[in-house]
């Protein structure tokens, strides 16, 4: 019997550990560079991405139950506090959402496992929002 996801660390296992999700980091940042939709939220980043990348998988970790490697190299995390320095709106929001969702599309994840993750991480991108 599958274990829902969401439950334990079947959502690390669905993305296929911490190898899956740098996968998942690289294919986001690839759309973050190249859609004219995200161009405002990829200027908000360093032009060099190797520590938003790290974070982002590190985050992803322990958000689908695996390893909390973001508090061990970074310390704890509050989303809405990391992000206050940025100007984030509902169009950040679903520019940074629309890059994920391609970039979900490209992994060898099932698609019930695609469409969770993305309904889950609508959750933090939320978070991030501090205008409109």
């Amino acid at each position: 019997m599958k274990i829902p996801y969401g439950t334990k660390d079947s959502s690390y296992q669905a993305a296929g550990q911490f190898e899956g999700l740098i996968k998942l980091v690289d294919a986001f940042y690839t759309f973050m560079d190249e859609l004219p939709e995200a161009k405002v939220v990829r200027t908000m980043h360093s032009p060099d991405l190797t520590e938003s990348r790290d974070k982002l998988a590190r985050f992803l970790s322990a958000w689908t139950g695996g390893p909390r490697l973001y508090k061990e190299k970074y310390g704890a995390i509050s989303i809405p506090s990391a992000h206050s320095h940025l100007d984030i709106g509902s169009s950040e929001r679903d520019a940074w959402l629309l890059c994920m969702e391609k970039a979900l599309a490209l992994q060898p994840y099932e698609q019930d496992f695609r469409e969770y993750l993305l309904k889950q991480l609508a959750v933090p991108a939320e978070r991030c929002r501090n205008r409109d």
